[in-house]
């Protein structure tokens, strides 16, 4: 009997104990199966062999136009070397797994390295070019989309409530016409529409196609028109570079990108990007800068102060660890140069200008929330 071994068939699960014995045949070979009593189960040409995965000091091979499944064991180091110097065809097909495994793995590192490329370089790059070739009336509708989204994340069952939901009173017509003033000129595709809803999260943020959010605890930290005026310049800054469009490409590119290296396109989409970008609404250090400098041209047309922007944030930051996440300063930190940029800008505005809100339309802005939410901190108003 030869090397002992177990044979499975692949058909049914009965194991059979094997000896196995090869027969030379020219440049090759046969890999003969008998079973205990001598009976042939099978011959295997040696070039249709093949190493499985197997066990420590297991050699498992299978055999091309077998059953599925159809596998010999050969267990014990002295009987694995023999059958390995027996049939060198093996070593030679174990070079090439080898071989390609190696390849696998390069390519595979290759892959990651591109996508890792593309996500800090590539999709950000192409999105600021793309962002540019997509219709407004589109890009306004998908802000739509993700308006409803937003609500659903962060409102009650019914969304977000607006502080004051007439569209003709005091506030919300001077929140409007200082909107309209700060976008004049910017060429935006878009109408503006501002909404200061109530919310205990001090934040503020524009989304694709002209929607500007504004929440009702930030209003309540804002001491002076410079602060609340300073932050909504910066968001229609988002707006007249579409910012938020830029993003979303960004975001829903790298998605896409990875599911096709990855084989899976599931829910890999703009839409499925829609609610974590929202959420995590951080545009990048040129978006952020390009909306200060955009605040500040428009702070040389409207007296008031940019750098009410950073004394709001870090107000804002101060609090505690919740609002220090939650709020303006986690979607828009406030790094040292920004924060020296706005002040060297603050000092360039020219004076003797009409201050964008009149006393009556800034005490109406301040009082249209009601009461302060509850997990703010009531700040003294500025008269």
């Amino acid at each position: 009997m030869g090397i002992a071994g177990r044979f499975h068939d692949g058909q049914v699960a009965q194991v059979h104990v094997v000896g196995l014995e090869y027969e030379h045949a020219g440049a090759t070979g046969t890999l003969v199966i008998r079973d205990e009593d001598g009976v042939e189960l099978g011959r295997w040409p040696a070039t249709d062999l093949y190493a499985l995965h197997g066990r420590k000091d297991e050699l498992r091979l299978g055999a091309n136009g077998q059953p599925t499944g159809a596998r010999v064991v050969v267990r014990g180091r002295v009987d694995v070397a023999r059958v390995l110097a027996t049939l060198p065809v093996l070593h030679a097909k174990r070079r090439q797994q080898a071989g390609r495994e190696i390849r696998l793995a390069v390519t595979a590192t290759v892959a990651l390295a591109a996508v890792i490329g593309a996500y800090l370089y590539g999709v950000p790059l192409l999105a600021s070019r793309i962002v540019g070739l997509v219709p407004p009336a589109w890009e306004q509708s998908l802000g739509e989309t993700v308006a409803r989204q937003m609500e659903a994340s962060l409102g009650d069952s019914g969304g977000l409530e607006a502080c004051d939901p007439d569209p003709d009173s005091l506030a919300n017509r001077a929140i409007a016409r200082f909107g309209a003033a700060v976008l004049e000129g910017s060429g935006s595709p878009f109408d503006l529409d501002i909404k200061v809803v109530k919310s205990e999260i001090p934040n503020a943020f524009a989304l694709p196609g002209g929607q500007v959010f504004f929440f009702s605890a930030l209003l309540d930290q804002a001491e002076t028109q410079d602060e609340f005026a300073g932050v909504l310049a910066h968001e229609v800054g988002h707006v007249a570079h579409r910012h938020g469009m830029e993003q979303l490409i960004s975001t829903a590119g790298t998605g896409a990108l990875i599911g096709f290296i990855l084989g899976d396109m599931t829910g890999i989409s703009v839409a499925a990007g829609l609610g974590a970008t929202i959420i995590d609404a951080r545009f990048s250090r040129d978006a952020e800068r390009q909306a200060d400098a955009f605040a500040a041209r428009a702070a040389e047309r409207m007296d008031f102060n940019p750098a009410g922007l950073a004394d709001l944030i870090n107000r804002v930051g101060a609090d505690d660890e919740f609002a220090r996440a939650l709020a303006l300063l986690s979607t828009h930190p406030l790094t040292d140069d920004r924060k020296a940029a706005l002040e060297i800008l603050s000092q360039q505005r020219p004076t003797g200008l009409e201050p964008p809100f009149t006393a009556t339309e800034w005490a109406a802005i301040r009082s249209m929330c009601g009461e302060p939410v509850a997990g703010t901190t009531p700040k003294t108003k500025s008269k």
